[in-house]
């Protein structure tokens, strides 16, 4: 009995809805600096459409990722682009902050070169396998959106002792997940190696 050979399913394009959510992403980034650092950050009004703004963005990211994998419109442009997303945004929120004065620029070096480092770090070790981002790395960014989230917000000096802790808890946490990371890219190179 002859086999039925059936034709290889189409890639998804990488004009889908999807992709379309990741770049409403990029394109909120720039709105969301200018919303921040407007009047020198002390607008009230303008802190708190840059916190809508903020969290509108963040929750764009779990959107595009759902739709992705429920309609089966996973691309290249979009494992790539996601994550680049993410960081633009959490980026512009930290260097805003610092920018300000209303967070330190060493907390705000440390993770950006955490995670502007550990992006690199994948496109290196790609030839061995791809490293998708874990539990740690989704628990990583939900620490972070909370954290820059409650020093985003013009909020009463009361809640200073909160904005802190919730930072120094998103910072620990981004190192550790970064040093798992890099533990994950050596092991990876080691075992394709041999």
């Amino acid at each position: 009995m002859p086999e039925l050979h059936r034709p290889k399913p189409q890639p998804p394009s990488v004009w889908n809805l999807a992709n379309a959510v990741t770049v409403v992403r990029f394109l909120l980034v720039p709105l969301f600096g200018w919303l921040l650092l407007r009047a020198g950050g002390a607008d009230d009004a303008s802190r708190i459409a840059a916190f809508v703004t903020f969290v509108l963005a963040m929750a764009t990211d779990r959107a595009d990722g759902e739709l992705a994998r429920r309609r089966g419109l996973i691309t290249d442009f979009g494992k790539i682009a996601d994550p680049i997303a993410d960081k633009a945004l959490t980026g512009m929120a930290f260097v805003g902050l610092s920018i300000l004065g209303e967070l330190p620029w060493w907390v705000t070096g440390l993770v950006l070169l955490r995670e502007w480092g550990i992006t690199a770090m994948r496109f290196v070790v790609i030839r061995y396998g791809v490293m998708p981002a874990g539990r740690g790395g989704k628990v990583k960014t939900a620490l972070q959106a909370v954290a820059l989230g409650l020093y985003v917000l013009p909020l009463a000096a009361a809640f200073e002792p909160l904005q802190m802790a919730a930072m120094a808890l998103a910072v620990a946490v981004t190192l550790i997940t970064g040093a798992d990371y890099v533990l994950q890219a050596i092991r990876l190179r080691g075992k394709n190696r041999t």
